[in-house]
Parts: structure tokens; sequence; C-alpha cells
């Protein structure tokens, strides 16, 4: 029985040897930035409010166009499946009635 490529001693040492290196913890020079400082909970709170006022939120009309559209899809789509259901049954029924009358 043949063995597999890369299934040797060698083969897997090296491996082995490759993964640990990928693995291993970050150089010391990575080790001396500063650590992050912690944020309190009310600077928490201020950052939280004043990313809230970045935010741009639609108008009345927007939302209401876009409802309008989105309910315009759902009916199209659901008639293109209703078609496509229709179709494709009318189809099979057919072929078997072929097949039981003869």
């Amino acid at each position: 029985m043949a063995r597999k490529p890369g299934s040797t001693p060698q083969a897997m040492k090296a491996r082995a040897a490759k993964t640990a290196a990928a693995i291993a913890p970050a150089s010391p020079l990575a080790k001396d930035q500063p650590a992050k400082k912690r944020t309190s909970i009310p600077q928490f709170f201020r950052e939280v409010r004043a990313e809230g006022r970045k935010i741009t939120w639609t108008t009345r009309n927007e939302t209401w166009i876009t409802s309008v559209m989105v309910g315009i899809m759902v009916v199209m789509a659901s008639a293109f499946f209703f078609g496509v259901d229709f179709f494709l049954s009318f189809g099979i029924n057919q072929i078997l009635k072929l097949a039981n009358a003869g």
C-alpha cells in the first residue's frame, strides 16, 4: 500500500513547524504599544448620543414611497410565481394524462 504524499515524518515535522511559527506570540516590538484606555460609562453614552445625531432618517414621504414599491414588487413576484406554478402543474398533469392513457 503506497503512502500518501506528504505523510512522511519529515513532512509532518515541517508542517508542524510552519503552524507553530504562524501561531507564535507577537514580537516584543508589538507588545510595546500602550494598552487601550477603558471608556467610562458616561463617556460611552455621550459617544453613542453623538453617533446617533449623525444618522440621517428618512422622511415620511420617502418611507411611504418605499413601502408602496415593496408592496408592488410583492404583488408582481407573487403573480410571476403563481403563473410559473400554474403552467408547470398544467404541463405535468398533461404528461401524466398521456402516460396513463397509453
